[in-house]
C-alpha cells in the first residue's frame, strides 16, 4: 500500500515508517523542515512537505494515498489547547478526504482516563467527545467515519512508550530527578503507568493497518502498568539519587505539567489486541530499557 504517515520523523513515526518499508509499504511521509525531509529521503520514503496546521497538504496527502496513519501531534503541555484544536482539524481534514473510499484511516489516541479502579481494556470507549475535550475529542470524531466508509482503526498509545533516543515522559522525569537531586513519585507510588517499547509500537501500528477491522480499537501496551514507584527508583539507581514520596497536593509544584499524568493510576490491558493481530511483546521492557543507562547520557 502506499500510506500517508503524519508525524513521520518523530519518535514512533519514524519506527513506524521503518516497519512499513520493511514490510514492502510505500511510505509518503509529512515532512515540516528540512532536517526531516532528509531523513525520510534517506530511508527511501517519499517526501510531502507541510506541518499539521497545513490542512490543504493533509488533505491532498489523504486522498492520493491507498491509506493514512495520521501520529502527528504538536504535544503542546502549556498550552493543550492549541494542541487539541490542531489534532481535531487534522483529523477532520483526513476524515473528509477519505470519505466513502473504504481506505484505511489509522490514528493515535491514548489509553489515560478510559477506566477507573480497574485496568482499561479495548471495550472501553473514549469519554472524550467535543473540541474542547482532552486530543479534541479526535478519537471519537475519527470513529465518525465509519458510518461515512472511511475504515478508522484508533491505536491507543501507552503514555510512555521507552527506548534509546526517547525525549517524552520518562526522559522529562530524568531531567527532573537530575534538577533536583531526588527521583519522585507521587503519594505511596502504587499508581501504574502502562509502558511500550518503541518497536513494539511501530509493529502493532504496521498490523494493524493490515489486519484490524474498520472501528477497531487497539491498544498498543506491553506492560499492564509499572507502578511509579519502581520508575522512580530505577531513575534514582541510574543518577545515584534517592526515590523520594511526593505528597499529592504537591506533585503540580514539584513536577509541573507532567504531576498531572504521573499520580494517575492506569493500567491497561492490550489482550485483545494481542490476540486480534497475532502480536505478543517482542522489545525490552521500561526496566530494562532504564537499567541499560540510555536515559541517563549527559
Amino acid at each position: 500500500m502506499r500510506v500517508f504517515v503524519t508525524g513521520a520523523s518523530g519518535w514512533i513515526g519514524s519506527a513506524t515508517v521503518d516497519e512499513l518499508l520493511a514490510a514492502g509499504h510505500e511510505v509518503v511521509g509529512l515532512a515540516r523542515s528540512d532536517t526531516s525531509a532528509a531523513s525520510l529521503d534517506a530511508k527511501g520514503a517519499q517526501v510531502r512537505r507541510g506541518d499539521l496546521d497545513d490542512l490543504d497538504s493533509i488533505r491532498e496527502g489523504a486522498a492520493t494515498a491507498d491509506a493514512v496513519i495520521h501520529l502527528a501531534n504538536k504535544h503542546d503541555f502549556n498550552n493543550p489547547a492549541v494542541s487539541s484544536q490542531a489534532e481535531r482539524a487534522a483529523v477532520q481534514a483526513i476524515g473528509d478526504a477519505l470519505t466513502g473510499s473504504g481506505r484505511p484511516f489509522l490514528l493515535a489516541s491514548g489509553v489515560v482516563g478510559l477506566a477507573q479502579d480497574r485496568p482499561a481494556t479495548e471495550d472501553d470507549r473514549s469519554p472524550f467527545h467535543g473540541p474542547e475535550s482532552p486530543r479534541g475529542g479526535s478519537e471519537n470524531l475519527a470513529l465518525e467515519y465509519v458510518d461515512r466508509g472511511v475504515h478508522t482503526v484508533s491505536v491507543r498509545f501507552a503514555p510512555t512508550v521507552h527506548g534509546d533516543g526517547d525525549h517524552g515522559f520518562i526522559a522529562i522525569l530524568v531531567a527532573l530527578a537530575r534538577e533536583k537531586g531526588i527521583a519522585g513519585y507521587v503519594g505511596d507510588g502504587t499508581n501504574r503507568w502502562p509502558a511500550i517499547h518503541r518497536s513494539d509500537a511501530a509493529r502493532i501500528t504496521r498490523l494493524g493497518l493490515e489486519k484490524a477491522p474498520a472501528g477497531t480499537l487497539l491498544h498498543a501496551v506491553s506492560e499492564e502498568g509499572v507502578p511509579t514507584r519502581e520508575i522512580a527508583e530505577a531513575i534514582g539507581r541510574g543518577l545515584g539519587v534517592p526515590a523520594v514520596s511526593i505528597a499529592p497536593q504537591d506533585a503540580q509544584s514539584h513536577f509541573g505539567w507532567i504531576g498531572r499524568f504521573f499520580g494517575m493510576d492506569c493500567p491497561t490491558s492490550s489482550a485483545r489486541t494481542q490476540e486480534l493481530l497475532g502480536w505478543a511483546p517482542s522489545g525490552p521492557s521500561l526496566a530494562q530499557v532504564l537499567d541499560t543507562g540510555s536515559y541517563f547520557r549527559s
